[in-house]
């Protein structure tokens, strides 16, 4: 429950704090926001992220205890990298190379990805160990301190540059304020090893390489708005893209920090067959919760334009988001759903095939398309190219005869999903208000609930009777503590009661 708790925090401030800086920067500048913010992501990846994915996949409360060299040697591979992170730069600042990014925003793009990394990092810690309580303060802090800092330096000063400034100090503050509960103290630098280090390299750059080639195209359609439309155009198409991707992706990644950890788990404790098993588990469990949101998110668009959406931004936002939210979707099961299956045989480099299809489909689509005065072409190439990568990645991953969720789980998926569209789609027609966005909402959750429930999705019926068994166990035993509790009260007090009435009093003495 406390990590579900975490989901719905992040997904929330996570959109609230996107929105208003759109609506403070204003498309101009939340374009320069956006561009730092996407380069950012990039470099974070390309540099960082092996360390997050080493420590989800390797580190656990056991291996804490067991390999101390674990830890240290991905604390100083954390601290070697930002050192040759901040020499690198500064040596290619002194070239005099120019970049559509001032060195200035580059410097700040760099800052906030070595801050989102390490909160990145720490969070991947913490979820190994399955410090629940952790978890969830790290998430609170981080989108509180948001909210005030990067929300409010986009409003006091109306610039992406002070708004790129409270994110980085917000990642980072939330750290600073869980340390003590974060450190290892067995884990001494002197332990660090280059073997672990090669190790945990050989299993995650594969991966590093596939999510950098994936970030290269909404990263390089970004640059092309940029060329032939503005950046106030590229404020549009990023605003469209940031949202959907950060809802589906906070979705996406809270399923994954909780289930991958359960295959990591059953296959330390009862082998690669039960690890397999779970991963195609996993699988039916992540399209039952991605497809009704994505399909959901298109249904409420109308809504959420007109109530949320800054007014600089309505009309591009639908347009754009419609076609993308294939793409995000299809692309969220690439990570969550197709990638465990070679995560947790830590044979990773198939990955990587993948995403150069996507990244040769994209340009290419673009040549088919239609060709309009706007960026929906661009939207729509990018979701047939992450769309035929996940085609690719699921050839790829057959031929190692993985456990595929079973037929009736995806079916039953559809069918509830297609019930929750023939419900909801007469609404989407209806003038966009607050009443119709709850009803959408309110409606749309309890027929796919519903239907989910009837035909136990997933196991998902059995898995929540399982979780909600001992709460209920444990609130009839209260309740009936209370009423032996009440029973004996009742006979203690019921003598004194009965004698009361009966004392002799001194008046009739």
């Amino acid at each position: 429950m406390k990590v579900l708790l975490a989901f719905f925090i992040n997904v929330v401030f996570n959109f609230a704090v996107g929105l208003l800086v759109a609506k403070f920067l204003g498309p101009s500048e939340y374009g320069r926001f956006a561009l730092m913010l996407a380069t950012a992501m990039a470099v974070q990846t390309a540099f960082l992220d092996w360390i997050r994915l080493g420590a989800t996949r390797f580190y656990s409360e056991r291996s804490r205890g067991e390999e101390p060299a674990l830890r240290a040697t991905l604390d100083v591979a954390f601290a070697l990298i930002i050192a040759a992170m901040a020499l690198g730069t500064a040596l290619l600042f002194s070239t005099g190379v120019r970049f559509p990014l001032s060195h200035g925003l580059i410097a700040l793009a760099l800052g906030a990805a070595v801050a989102n990394g390490l909160f990145d990092f720490n969070t991947a810690l913490v979820r190994a160990r399955f410090r629940d309580g952790l978890y969830v303060k790290l998430i609170l802090v981080k989108n509180l301190l948001a909210i005030g800092l990067t929300g409010g330096g986009a409003l006091y000063f109306g610039s992406a540059r002070m708004a790129m400034i409270g994110g980085i100090v917000s990642v980072t503050g939330s750290v600073v304020a869980a340390r003590a509960s974060l450190n290892d103290s067995d884990a001494e630098i002197r332990l660090a090893s280059t073997a672990v280090a090669r190790r945990l390299a050989g299993y995650a750059l594969p991966i590093v390489t596939a999510n950098l080639l994936y970030l290269c195209i909404p990263l390089g359609n970004r640059a092309l708005v940029t060329v032939f439309y503005g950046f106030s155009e590229t404020g549009q198409f990023s605003l469209a893209y940031d949202i959907g991707s950060k809802v589906v992706q906070a979705i996406g990644s809270t399923l994954d920090v909780l289930l991958f950890q359960l295959a990591v788990a059953a296959h330390d404790r009862l082998g690669a067959g039960e690890a397999k098993r779970r991963i195609g588990d996993n699988m039916a469990i992540v399209v039952a919760v991605l497809l009704p949101a994505c399909v959901g998110i298109w249904l409420v668009l109308p809504s959420v334009q007109a109530l949320i959406v800054p007014a600089e931004y309505r009309g591009p936002f639908e347009a754009l988001l419609t076609p993308m939210m294939p793409g995000l979707f299809f692309f969220s099961l690439i990570l969550y759903a197709i990638n465990p299956i070679f995560q947790i045989r830590k044979r990773t480099a198939p990955l990587i095939g993948a995403a150069a299809v996507a990244c040769v489909a994209d340009p290419l689509l673009l040549l088919v398309v239609p060709h309009r005065h706007d960026t929906t072409g661009l939207a729509m190439a990018q979701s047939g190219a992450f769309m035929l990568a996940f085609l690719a990645l699921v050839a790829i991953a057959g031929a190692s005869r993985p456990a595929w969720p079973r037929l009736r789980d995806l079916a039953g998926t559809a069918v509830a999903a297609l019930a929750m569209v023939a419900a909801l789609l007469p609404l989407r027609t209806h003038a966009p208000s607050l009443p119709t966005l709850v009803l959408q909402v309110t409606l749309g959750i309890a027929v796919y609930g519903a239907l989910v429930a009837a035909l136990d999705v997933a196991a998902l019926r059995t898995l929540a009777v399982v979780r909600l068994r001992p709460i209920a166990a444990r609130f009839q035993i209260g309740r009936v503590q209370g009423a032996e509790s009440g029973l004996r009260i009742s006979r203690v007090a019921q003598p004194s009661i009965i004698r009361r009435p009966t004392r002799a009093k001194p008046w009739r003495r």
